[in-house]
Parts: structure tokens; sequence; C-alpha cells
């Protein structure tokens, strides 16, 4: 990027609100190169700007920023109107530098399904992908992709709150389920509202995740003040309180999942490669962020370039298949379950990719239990608890999928 331009995009960031919203990274001809939201426009994008950038975010998005030449943005009341709108418009442009669509089988969906009374449920892409399961599935719509598990599953939690919806009871049982009687379902299940009237949730639902809250307020409004003028004054009230809602969106946990560069939680991955003599060969990813399991952000690799046993060279793959996804936030420090020769693996595969990002390896004894831990030794006393957390879960979850796909055999 010349020195003209950086200015130029530097003056930019100083106009950015410093709010919620959603930001677009254009190319010189206008076209979206990269979307995101943030909790904060100005510090989020800001942040892109910083010397470290490589390390942290990778090479790809510094092609990105090679190529940008504006900042665009979008302002929203909230971070789950955030969280929600950056999904549908990452579907509608498919920006080159975000998730590769080939890629969305990782990533999460919300799902509305084709029945009387519809369903609400978080789906995994590759649930949703399988032919036959879709089928069986049946839904009008599905919302995503959404990459981060954790986030999606709390912004679930606040639409429910304001749109109670069913997800696993079943029309016409005897006594109304338990998210029924805690108000999360609209009593789907013991005939408390009709099929009309739950039909026009679901149209709630579905405007509001297409990123029109000022369209549904405005059709709410309309439906309250019919309701007066019929003197259903107590349906008119519970409208009048899901405007408010909808006004006042209470979405403090995600204010606190939501990662800013210069704040973010301090993310470790950690490695392991399971196999019985060179068969069924997997490997895993593992996470903790700041000193808790981040179970949301586990994910499984079925080693696809060669057969045989060969713990490095799957490493190796593995490592290479996770850094395809700059989408997923970048770690602090990567644990190597295993010695000097995996330690090696790590950091070679890191130094092609052009990032900077500590490593340290926990060598087991015959017992396979911690027996020493390689790396710098200020990383691994600081961190050594949190280090054996995430290879602990890394070789727990390894020798789960193992085992689960032995098993399909």
């Amino acid at each position: 990027m010349m020195l003209s331009e950086m200015v130029t995009i530097l003056e930019q960031i100083k106009n950015l609100p410093d709010t919620p919203g959603v930001y677009f990274f254009k190319g010189v001809k206008g076209e979206t190169l990269y979307i995101g939201k943030a909790t904060s426009l100005r510090s989020r994008v800001r942040s892109y700007f910083r010397d470290d950038i490589s390390s942290t975010r990778g090479p790809k998005i510094v092609q990105m920023l090679e190529l940008a030449k504006k900042i665009d943005f979008t302002q929203t009341d909230s971070v789950l109107e955030a969280l929600l709108l950056e999904a549908e418009l990452i579907k509608k442009h498919q920006p080159k530098y975000n998730t590769d669509l080939k890629d969305d089988k990782s990533n999460n969906f919300v799902v509305i399904t084709k029945e009387d009374f519809p369903r609400v449920l978080l789906i995994r892409g590759k649930e949703l992908f399988l032919s036959k399961q879709a089928s069986a599935l049946g839904y009008h719509y599905a919302f995503g992709p959404f990459p981060h598990g954790g986030q999606l599953k709390e912004a679930m939690k606040i639409v429910r709150r304001i749109f109670p919806f069913r997800d696993k009871c079943v029309p016409g049982a005897p006594r109304p389920c338990f998210n029924a009687q805690i108000g999360l379902c609209p009593g789907v299940c013991t005939g408390v509202i009709s099929k009309q009237e739950y039909a026009k949730t679901i149209r709630n639902i579905k405007l509001f995740f297409e990123g029109k809250k000022k369209t549904l307020i405005k059709k709410l409004e309309r439906e309250m003040k019919e309701a007066s003028a019929k003197q259903e004054f107590e349906k008119a009230g519970k409208i009048k309180k899901t405007i408010f809602a909808l006004e006042h969106i209470q979405d403090v946990a995600l204010l606190k999942s939501e990662k800013i560069f210069g704040q973010e939680s301090f993310r470790i991955e950690a490695y392991d490669v399971a196999h019985i003599s060179g068969t069924n060969v997997v490997g895993v990813m593992t996470v903790v962020e700041d000193g808790e399991a981040a179970k949301s952000e586990y994910r499984k690799f079925k080693i696809k370039s060669f057969s045989g046993a060969d713990d490095t060279r799957a490493l190796r793959e593995i490592l290479e298949r996770r850094l395809a996804h700059p989408e997923w936030s970048a770690p602090k420090l990567i644990v190597a379950d295993g010695g000097r020769a995996q330690v090696n693996t790590v950091e070679k595969v890191l130094l092609e990719n052009g990032m900077e990002i500590p490593v340290v390896g926990v060598v087991k004894d015959e017992r396979h239990r911690p027996r020493e831990i390689l790396g710098d030794k200020k990383i691994t006393s600081k961190y050594e608890k949190e280090i054996l957390l995430a290879n602990a879960e890394a070789h727990r979850f390894a020798i789960g999928y193992h085992r689960d796909l032995r098993g399909k055999i």
C-alpha cells in the first residue's frame, strides 16, 4: 500500500464511529474484499494496522490490506445485530477474503424447518450440506454461516427471549415443555398458540435475521394499533414489550465474547494425532481461552494426504488446513503433543506461512503423563496450567474421535 493510500485509510478510520456495526474493506473498483463485525467499529478497524497484524491474522489478511482502498461501514444498534448482519452480508457478497463457501461445512447455521409449527435450530454445516439429512430435515430458511459457535449460542438466547420459539417439543403434548414453563416456547406443545399466530413469530424472526429491524418494528407497531382498536389490550401489551425489547437489546454476553485486537483473550491452541498402527489417522485442535476450555472452538481433522503412521506429517497437514481458515481467531500460543520433532514441525509450518507464534511441546512418560514442557521458559512457567489443560483436552478429544471413527467401520 502506497503512503498516500495509507494516509487516506487512516483518515477514514478516524471518522468511524465508536459503536457496533459491520465494516467493509473495498478494492480499487469498489468490490468488497472483506466483511467483519465489531463492538467498536473504530477500534476494530484500527487494529488491522498494527505492526503485528501478520502474526495475529496471517498472510491472507495482509494481502487483503494491500488491496484495500476504502473502508465502508453500517452501524447497528447492538452487537447482536452486527453478528447477524455480518453473516447475511457475507452470504450475499461472498467476499474473497472471508470464509470460502466450500468451508461452510465447518461453520454453524440457524435453520427454520418446514413444518406446521416450524422449529428454529442450530445446525452444523456438515449436517446441513449432507443431502439425505437436509432432505429429511426440510427447511424454509437457513441463515449463516456463523464461524463462532459460542457467540451464536449466546445470540440465540437473546433472540429467544424476544421471540419465544419451538425447537424440540412436540405439538399435542399433555403438558407444557420445560421451555414453555420458563417463557422460551410460546406453548406450541399444548396448543396455547395457533398455527397462524406462530407463523407471525417465525416471520418476525426471519425479518430480524435479515437485518430488517426497522421494518419489523413498523410491522409490530401496526399490529399493536390493530389489537388496541379491537380492545385486545393484553395482546397489544405483549407486542409493546416486544418492541421495547427490540429497541433495548441486552447483549452483555456478546459484548464480553466479542474480541477486539489489543483487548482479546489469550487463546491457546493444542494439537494431537491419534491412530492405531497407522490406521484411521485423525487429528484435533482444542482451544483454551483465558484458562478455560472453549469447546465450541474445537475442530476435528481426518488425515487425507497419506496413509500410515507418521505423526509429524499428520501434524503438518492439520496445521496447514487450520491456517487455511483466517476467519478463526489467531492463537497466542500453540501446544504440540510430543517432543522436539513435533515442535519443529509446527514452527516450520508457521514460518512457511509468515506467522510468528510461540510453540511449546508436551513430552509424556511411558504412562502418557506430562514429563516436560519444551519451549520458552517464561511462557511455559507463566501458562503451565493452561498448556497442560489444552494438551489434556487435545489427547481426550483425539482419542474420542478415533474411537468414533473405528466404531463406524
